[in-house]
């Protein structure tokens, strides 16, 4: 069982560092990943993101967090979705926010008091995931609805 843990805790440390740190911005001590890179891509790359980082969330619940833990993760995401809607402030946003990497200190601060772990609510985690991707659809759809709004009056 131990090694399980450690096991996912070190593919979360690893998906966390590829998605928020994966690379040095030269001439800084700052890094980014290929979140906010994916970003970048209008609608598409912030769902698309926010499904990688669902699973961040599916992983804390197999690991044993609470309720409340779990909802602040969920809370660390939306808002990251939410400010990464707004045209190029969002993308700043998703560089400095590293939600990922806010759910894998939270994992990890729980994991590191013993005695704390519970059985996965995995019907609970299932709301969470729901209620997190119709966020993200939605931002998702008002992004592209914007994007074509814009478009169509520029060119008219």
């Amino acid at each position: 069982m131990q090694s399980h843990r450690e096991s996912t805790i070190a593919r979360l440390r690893s998906l966390t560092h590829l998605l928020d740190n994966a690379f040095p911005i030269p001439g800084t001590k700052y890094r980014i990943g290929i979140d906010p890179i994916i970003g970048l891509l209008p609608g598409g790359g912030d769902v698309a993101m926010s499904f990688v980082s669902s699973y961040i969330l599916v992983e804390a619940a197999r690991l044993g967090l609470p309720r409340p833990a779990l909802l602040r993760m969920l809370w660390n995401l939306i808002l990251d979705a939410l400010l990464g809607i707004i045209p190029m402030a969002g993308d700043f946003v998703d560089l400095a926010w590293k939600a990922n990497s806010k759910n894998l200190a939270l994992i990890e601060a729980h994991l590191a008091k013993p005695g704390q772990q519970t059985k996965a609510d995995y019907l609970f985690v299932a709301l969470l995931i729901l209620v997190f991707l119709t966020v993200v659809i939605a931002i998702g759809a008002l992004t592209v609805f914007l994007i074509g709004a814009i478009w169509n009056a520029i060119a008219a």
